[in-house]
């Protein structure tokens, strides 16, 4: 990997997710090389990732286990917070490329944090978005 990278949130799902073992891999490498100081994350996933996991896992976490998870996980890669900037660049983004409000608020928190690459399963595979390219790490 080369350059500093950003995970979508499905990257931090599929590190749980039991029917495919080469997804929760993949995942669980992208996790662990972002937490050498390599990748990060936006208050965004924190929140759509805590959603997920606490009402849409087949085991939900529980509370305490959101906590931990919120704590050693998620809240050390958070480095991108809400401002009118972001929102703006994510408008701009939206008008431009013609995508959910949603996936461009997380391209431009990955932008805002100089990844070079952002890693989702859910936006178009190697494509570019001002010097940021999107990678569908599973494929």
């Amino acid at each position: 990997m080369k350059g500093k990278f950003f995970l979508d949130t499905n990257i931090l799902v599929y590190s749980f997710y039991k029917p495919d073992s080469h997804k929760r891999l993949i995942s669980g490498k992208l996790i662990k090389e972002a937490h050498l100081g390599n990748g990060c994350i936006s208050y965004q996933v924190v929140q759509e990732f805590l959603n997920v996991a606490t009402q849409k896992f087949s085991s939900p976490m529980s509370g305490d286990e959101a906590q931990k998870y919120l704590a050693k996980i998620l809240f050390p890669l958070c480095e991108i917070f809400p401002s009118e900037g972001l929102y703006h660049i994510a408008l701009d983004i939206k008008e431009r490329w013609k995508l959910s409000f949603y996936d461009s608020l997380i391209i431009a928190a990955a932008l805002e944090s100089s990844s070079k690459v952002l890693y989702s399963e859910d936006l178009q595979h190697g494509q570019k978005i001002y010097e940021l390219t999107i990678v569908n790490p599973y494929i």
